[in-house]
């Protein structure tokens, strides 16, 4: 696999080697050596699975405290974009983000550490979406910030009339006013 750190330290796009031939194809999709190597050790206890259609935006989630969550995503049918938002007050890069297509065809995974809101977008008729978490989901611990705060600015390429996103996504506070990270 390869591992590319992007902009915002600590979150990877990981781009598999995969094997194509008359059959199908066959990948690794996570080997655990192999990441520890590149990314860190990590303890990743809990996996994940939704389904979602054109224009669903999920996000931007993330859990607080002793609950936070890295996660390790990928699509497995379909297309979305995805983002990770760092929410580290600390952090030289507080308040940016981190996009990134992925898609059932290039397989690429994206990494997210602690300390990030994370959503996504659905670009195809569907997308179904799975994802490992290093920590158990804490409904007490659940948090999340706008997906359209005008401070974060991230430019999601659809018709913004047309995005199907839940009650609780619409109302989530803006950054400034969010429970953040040191």
């Amino acid at each position: 696999m390869d591992y590319k750190e992007t902009e915002i330290k600590g979150v990877y796009v990981i781009e598999p080697r995969v094997f194509n031939d008359a059959r199908g194809y066959f990948f690794e999709a996570w080997k655990k050596a192999e990441f520890e190597e590149h990314v860190g050790k990590i303890d990743f206890m809990q996996d994940n699975e939704s389904k979602s259609s054109y224009g669903v935006l999920r996000g931007l989630h993330y859990q607080k405290g002793e609950y936070a969550q890295a996660k390790l995503v990928r699509v497995i049918k379909g297309k979305v974009l995805d983002v990770a938002v760092d929410l580290r007050k600390s952090s030289p890069t507080f308040g940016k983000y981190v996009m990134v297509e992925l898609s059932d065809e290039n397989k690429r995974q994206f990494f997210i550490p602690r300390g990030f809101a994370h959503g996504f977008l659905v670009l195809s008729d569907e997308a179904i979406f799975t994802y490992k978490v290093d920590n158990v989901y804490a409904p007490q611990a659940e948090a999340g910030i706008r997906w359209n705060d005008p401070d974060v600015g991230i430019e999601w390429p659809i018709d913004l009339n047309r995005v199907l996103t839940s009650e609780k996504d619409l109302v989530q506070p803006f950054l400034r006013e969010a429970e953040l990270f040191e």
